[in-house]
């Protein structure tokens, strides 16, 4: 299983190859607050149907943030601001370590950490 964060479910839903095999195979976890993230991104690009279509299609597999998430979040934001994470990559990231989850991004600033799977 791998937490798949905003960056992921974007390129999925603009259908980039380079994510194709991810949809086919993979078993995923996501948070609410990357699947907002998503939705705003494909509103903002006038692409409110798909957003829709794939808010219910993906909401079944959002995790739980729980609350002693949220300190080692902050903590890793604060250690790695000049990398410009966002709260929800953060927040993402540290949930995916906690979970033992792989972290699939396209995101730079991910590139060389632990339990990243890197595609662009």
């Amino acid at each position: 299983m791998q937490f798949f964060e905003t960056y992921a479910l974007y390129q999925i839903a603009k259908g980039a190859e380079s994510y194709a095999q991810f949809v086919k195979h993979a078993r995923l976890a996501t948070t609410i607050l990357n699947l907002y993230e998503m939705y705003y991104v494909l509103c903002k690009e006038n692409q409110e149907s798909l957003a829709d279509k794939l808010f219910e299609r993906l909401l079944p597999y959002c995790i739980d943030v729980l609350p002693e998430d949220i300190k080692p979040a902050a903590q890793f934001r604060l250690k790695h601001a000049k990398l410009g994470f966002s709260y929800i990559d953060a927040l993402g990231y540290t949930i995916s370590l906690r979970s033992g989850l792989q972290f699939l991004t396209g995101d730079d600033a991910f590139k060389n950490f632990d339990q990243v799977t890197f595609i662009k």
